[in-house]
């Protein structure tokens, strides 16, 4: 039986729609008798199964609540989605939050299932790494310290990732190298980036500026890895409402409809843990037909992997609006 254009785009939209899931949000304290290392933001569905898990990290100075929206479409798709607090008034190094998102990692394994609705488990054989601005390079930064086996994730996900405020200032540990496939991570790894992201507000400088953001982390990422650019969007777009107009006063906004941006990304995010964590062909449906999405991602990339003999590198430079492809 052959399946239909028609029905291959009907299948991959809908990771763009909510799952079939409820969920619920369950805020662990510090104090909690299970002892996790830093508060915790957890959405998860509330029907009884056993769902794989998403740990993500917040970007900077975002509360780690502040990313609701985006976190229960995730959920709702049938995975519990574990958001540690890094810092509060008093902001630590990268160094130190990744020792704390290890330490998270750790905890899952002992802490997790008492914290969860009745009935629901998580799946720590498909746990997967994602987070946004500063915390995508956490992501990135935890996983390259995670490579022994066994590995602990199944999927990395950069949403806008940074790693300073330009080449020559990148924050320790410095993980870019600007070497293409230079990343030691042979987990499948995507990029979703953002068009104004590295554009002033003003005078004010760019969040997510040329050299340290999502172009470089997809350029240094071995394949399998995908790229999609949300071209007509901003670094903070994909936040909840109130923070990101909030936001839009300070980072550059593409100044479209936010919930389609969350949706957006969302739906790139459930594409590739469903391809990455057992699941249907969503992403390859997308990458095909970019246009099932609520927005325009432009370019989008799948490397799936790397040419033996001939190979073919796609270096992105991001300059304002344009984005300028060559071969090496």
């Amino acid at each position: 039986m052959t399946t239909s254009a028609a029905e291959i785009a009907t299948a991959s939209s809908d990771v763009f729609e909510t799952g079939n899931y409820e969920v619920t949000d369950i805020n662990v304290g510090s104090g909690d008798a299970t002892k996790p290392p830093t508060d915790l933001f957890i959405v998860s569905p509330v029907t009884k199964g056993t769902y794989p898990v998403l740990l993500f990290c917040h970007g900077f100075y975002i509360p780690n609540t502040c990313y609701t929206t985006l976190l229960h479409h995730i959920a709702s798709h049938g995975y519990i989605v574990v958001a540690p607090k890094f810092y509060g008034l008093i902001i630590i190094s990268i160094a130190k939050g990744v020792n704390k998102a290890s330490l998270v990692t750790e905890w899952l394994s002992t802490g997790l299932s008492s914290v969860l609705p009745e009935n629901v488990n998580g799946d720590l054989e498909n746990l997967a790494l994602s987070g946004h601005s500063r915390g995508g390079k956490t992501a990135f930064a935890l996983a390259l310290a995670s490579t022994a086996p066994p590995q602990k994730f199944k999927a990395v996900i950069g949403i806008d990732p940074v790693a300073g405020s330009g080449p020559s200032m990148r924050s320790a540990p410095k993980i870019l190298e600007y070497i293409p496939r230079s990343f030691g991570i042979t987990t499948p790894v995507a990029v979703v980036g953002t068009g104004y992201g590295n554009q002033r507000l003003g005078l004010i400088p760019p969040f997510a500026p040329n050299g340290v953001n999502h172009s470089e982390f997809f350029n240094e990422s071995k394949p399998p890895v995908c790229y999609f650019l949300a071209k007509d969007y901003g670094h903070c777009d994909m936040l909840d409402d109130w923070i990101a107009k909030l936001a839009s006063f300070v980072c550059k906004s593409g100044g479209g409809d936010r919930d389609l941006m969350r949706r957006g990304v969302g739906g790139i995010v459930v594409a590739f843990l469903r391809c990455y964590l057992g699941g249907d062909g969503d992403l390859n449906g997308i990458v095909g037909d970019p246009s099932v999405a609520p927005i325009t991602f432009d370019p989008v990339i799948y490397v799936k992997e790397q040419k033996k003999k001939k190979i073919t590198i796609w270096c992105y430079v991001i300059v304002l609006k344009d984005v300028v492809l060559t071969t090496l």
